[in-house]
């Protein structure tokens, strides 16, 4: 009876002690947010001009070295032509010399012009033959781009082709929901953990915070932080969730500021 006696009075205090705490201590508070990494800098490899596509063998997922073909225009109409320039050139290049034996001076001057103007579009047709092998312009992975099922069809200049990621440099965009985005500041550190690497927690530290846009009913602000220690095996695109420390508040702050916070605004809104 003795021992039921103070557990029954200790009860209410244990009690007590826990609301204390929950109400009192300061715990580190962590805002969560989607996240998914992109690379820092993203390269558009387009058509160099109008073409019809000979070949395409990188498609988006591989992992490619500075100089790899990732694919090729069609260029049998270009070596016609640089062949038709190359006899005319010759033959320009023979009546020149012949006007310049006869000390014909007009001549060689309307010679040397056309001789000048063949070289000049030979010379143009030397680089677009150059340009039809369309190469990796670094070391990276291919986030876009899968030709495989348009080869001998036709391109047009400037269409994208395929967008390329470095390996060693990434960002990580969290989508911050609105209510939240009031306690992040550039500076700020967290963790994030992606979905396949789910054992590792990866550190990063908020660099900038954008602006919002609406996605599934929720508006959701852009933030984008750097790794503090990139990892090898990262791809663009991996996804997984970001927690942003935010200071400290007691855990019946963090539990409640959310549900706080949406009935001061409702009862704001419905106030007379």
């Amino acid at each position: 009876l003795g021992l039921k006696g103070r557990s029954e009075d200790g009860y209410p205090a244990g009690v007590l002690a826990v609301l204390a705490a929950i109400s009192l201590v300061d715990t580190t508070y962590r805002v969560p947010a989607k996240a998914v990494l992109e690379g820092q800098v993203q390269r558009v490899v387009a058509a160099p001009f109008d073409g019809f596509l000979a070949e395409a063998p990188a498609r988006a997922g591989q992992t490619v070295a500075q100089g790899t073909l990732l694919a090729r225009l069609d260029d049998r109409d270009l070596r016609l032509e640089r062949s038709r320039l190359a006899a005319e050139l010759n033959q320009l290049q023979h009546k020149r010399d012949e006007a310049r034996a006869r000390h014909d001076r007009a001549e060689l001057s309307v010679q040397s012009a056309q001789l000048a103007e063949t070289q000049a579009r030979l010379d143009q047709v030397e680089e677009r033959l150059a340009r039809t092998r369309i190469e990796a312009p670094f070391a990276g992975v291919l986030v876009s781009g899968d030709l495989s099922q348009a080869i001998g069809g036709p391109v047009e200049q400037g269409k994208t082709l395929f967008e390329l990621a470095p390996l060693d440099g990434y960002r990580v965009v969290l989508k911050v929901d609105e209510r939240d985005i009031r306690a992040l500041a550039p500076g700020q550190h967290g963790t994030l953990v992606l979905a396949g690497m789910a054992q590792e927690r990866l550190p990063f530290t908020v660099r900038q915070i954008s602006v919002a846009a609406v996605e599934e009913g929720q508006n959701l602000f852009r933030v984008e932080a750097a790794l503090d220690a990139p990892e090898q095996r990262l791809r663009p695109g991996m996804e997984g969730v970001g927690k942003v420390e935010a200071g400290a508040h007691p855990l019946l702050w963090i539990w409640s500021h959310r549900f706080v916070d949406w009935l001061r605004l409702n009862v704001w809104r419905y106030l007379p």
